[in-house]
């Protein structure tokens, strides 16, 4: 890997450390039931179009992360097909965090394109 590989996949991981928490917080959000993290992971790849796509694992220090600041609740229910699986379902404070986040990604967003475009 030459040295443009390696600091365009630095920025790829610092770029979606910033995001993973908005989006698993939109897509559970959006869900109609508790979705576990296999779902979710799976969600992220059709939606994200492979930019959101990683690591399963990686989600799920993020889903404590949120349930531990009260933005998440969870259940953990037997699975026919093998281990039990922890159902992760969005909370009245992860939604009001969600607007708020999404105001400031929007923000943000607008900012970054407008210097982007040449228009400071």
């Amino acid at each position: 890997m030459d040295e443009l590989d390696a600091q365009l996949k630095k920025f790829q991981k610092e770029l979606s450390a910033g995001t993973v928490s908005l989006v698993l917080l939109a897509v559970l959000g959006q869900a109609r039931q508790p979705m576990y993290g296999y779902q979710i992971a799976k969600r992220l790849e059709a939606e994200g179009e492979g930019a959101l796509a990683g690591k399963q694992s990686a989600l799920y220090p993020v889903l404590r992360n949120l349930e531990g600041a009260g933005l998440l609740a969870s259940e953990v229910e037997p699975s026919v097909s093998g281990p039990p699986r922890r159902y992760y379902r969005i909370t009245r404070a992860g939604r009001e965090a969600l607007r708020a986040w999404r105001a400031a990604w929007a923000a943000t967003r607008d900012s970054v394109d407008k210097v982007l475009r040449g228009g400071v």
